[in-house]
């Protein structure tokens, strides 16, 4: 986490906030891709056919990826559907301190939703959201709905 701060930081300082957006997500899309195969490997999962199989994943994933810092929450109280929601973000609390949370373009749910792409799992999100929903807000959440085929 620490260079990953420092890396925007510089990034922002070299290049401002709009090339420091674009850079972020796509390296943050790339890193997911590889991140959530060794997930898969590491945990023996083959195939996600069914919401329960993806959901089941998903809670082992999270779990392996995310520290005590970071206040989140997933919930599923439908099948195929999730909220994810924060009521604090370690990436807002940085990006605020850096002065450019107005401009930030979220990394966070880029990763997640990278997850869903690299496994192939289509979904819908609800809201579309870009920049940074804690801002205005005071948390942020995403609706995920699943479309699985059994």
């Amino acid at each position: 986490m620490t260079h990953d701060s420092m890396w925007f930081y510089n990034c922002l300082k070299e290049c401002g906030i709009e090339k420091t957006n674009k850079i972020n997500s796509a390296a943050v899309k790339a890193m997911a891709a590889v991140e959530i195969k060794r997930i898969k490997k590491a945990v023996g999962v083959d195939n996600l056919e069914t919401f329960g199989d993806f959901w089941d994943f998903f809670q082992v994933a999270m779990a392996t990826i995310t520290g005590d810092f970071m206040k989140y929450s997933f919930v599923s109280n439908d099948i195929n559907h999730i909220r994810g929601t924060w009521h604090q973000c370690f990436a807002h609390d940085g990006i605020k301190a850096l002065g450019v949370i107005d401009k930030y373009e979220c990394g966070i749910m880029d990763r997640v939703e990278s997850w869903f792409d690299c496994l192939g799992i289509k979904y819908e999100v609800e809201p579309k959201v870009v920049r940074c929903m804690m801002l205005n807000n005071g948390e942020c959440y995403r609706d995920y709905t699943f479309f699985f085929k059994k």
